[in-house]
């Protein structure tokens, strides 16, 4: 994401990056900034979590409910602009700014359980999206202050931790009973304990970042490095495929298993499980891009990530209405992937702009990739009703195919 805004220490190099990490803290902060992810982060899918009863409640389409899902992206967008205009990233305390995006999100998403109609919701979600964008970014930034050496793996690790973050409202979904109000109230319980655990706990490591001031007139100097051109290329092929997965793998995992076994509580509670645990693989994925992107380099990482997941995206259709032992490991082999590469691209681009210019970098590369992700969150749902849930997601394939061919350019001309 991933996605986007995992700050590298000046970005410039990795002579920074060589040396040891050694303050005895790290990893036990590590452990706090990542559970406090995955705790704020819940808040993402919540409503997705429960479209289908949205979907009976308010008589929505299907593009009605992919709304849900993409004015979040939408409100993210708008929330990271607004940080990074107003430079509040590096002049608010980050555990301050973690906290506050925390608790508004809660407050946000909990009133969805009173929302009278649509709009309203499409309201609460636009203003969560907005909250998270103090979430996520910052919490990238706070563990790289702890971390120069490892920092591929640290980051690795918060990128994780928010992954299986978005996955708990379908963990929640899979208790029997469990209907929007218990998913949505847990989803807000879980952020405002992120909120408590940032302020008690964290506290700023001993590699801390320089102002880095926001500035429209480097854009255009960034968009003229070819370098950045083809990190972003790369990113934004990942995001074409990543949120559109995330968001309808659950839905196509619940349709398969009730055009196989027919409608009922149990296949309902089955879907919900395999959702989650097709989404909070990828926590996993994390982990192991992380640490094969410091050993083997960013560039083979993220290529060998693209390729299985795009394959995947043209395979998981043609399981539809089959056997679970058919559906679930190919749902469980793309949720691994298609997260696996996310926080290498973010290092890419800091690698690929001059130091100064390295949060604009970041800002306009997660700009235009979750600005994309709305395109695709709209268009699957749409083709799973033209051409059926077995080809919607071959779309998908686009992105990886894309962002392999402009990675591979890049590693032609990045240095050794």
């Amino acid at each position: 994401m991933h996605h986007g805004f995992n700050l590298v220490d000046e970005a410039s190099a990795g002579s920074a990056a060589r040396g040891a990490d050694t303050h005895p803290s790290r990893w036990r902060m590590l452990a706090l900034v990542a559970c406090a992810e995955l705790l704020g982060m819940s808040l993402w899918f919540a409503a997705s979590a429960v479209s289908a009863q949205y979907r009976i409640l308010w008589g929505l389409s299907a593009s009605q409910v992919g709304w849900l899902t993409t004015v979040v992206q939408l409100g993210f967008v708008v929330g990271t602009a607004v940080l990074a205009t107003l430079n509040a990233v590096d002049i608010v305390p980050s555990g301050r700014l973690f906290a506050t995006g925390a608790v508004t999100g809660a407050i946000a998403n909990a009133a969805l359980v009173i929302a009278p109609g649509f709009r309203t919701a499409l309201l609460c979600r636009m203003i969560t999206g907005v909250a998270l964008a103090a979430v996520y970014p910052p919490a990238m930034k706070m563990i790289s202050t702890w971390f120069r050496a490892r920092r591929g793996l640290a980051v690795g690790g918060i990128v994780g931790a928010l992954t299986v973050g978005k996955a708990t409202p379908y963990l929640v979904h899979a208790i029997p009973g469990a209907g929007i109000r218990p998913v949505v109230l847990t989803a807000s319980a879980a952020a405002l304990t992120a909120a408590i655990l940032i302020l008690v706990g964290y506290r700023d490591g001993p590699y801390p970042f320089p102002p880095r001031p926001f500035s429209w007139g480097l854009v255009a100097s960034i968009a003229s490095e070819r370098r950045f051109r083809l990190a972003t290329g790369g990113y934004l092929g990942h995001m074409w495929e990543l949120y559109a997965a995330w968001t309808w793998l659950p839905v196509f995992i619940s349709a398969s298993i009730t055009a196989q076994r027919g409608q009922s509580s149990a296949a309902t509670s089955i879907a919900s499980i395999v959702a989650f645990a097709a989404l909070a693989i990828g926590g996993a994925g994390c982990i192991w891009g992380g640490l094969l992107a410091d050993r083997r380099g960013r560039e083979w990482l993220v290529n060998v990530a693209m390729t299985v997941s795009g394959a995947c995206a043209l395979l998981i259709g043609l399981t539809f209405g089959m056997t679970l032992w058919v559906v679930v490991p190919i749902a469980l082999i793309w949720g691994f992937f298609v997260i696996a590469d996310s926080a290498q691209f973010s290092v890419l681009v800091t690698e690929s702009v001059p130091p100064h210019a390295v949060g604009t970098a970041l800002t306009v590369q997660t700009s235009l990739g979750f600005l994309l992700t709305m395109v695709t969150i709209q268009t699957v749902p749409q083709l799973s009703q033209l051409i059926s849930w077995r080809w919607a997601f071959a779309i998908l394939a686009l992105g990886p195919m894309f962002g392999i061919w402009s990675i591979r350019k890049l590693a032609v001309i990045m240095p050794g």
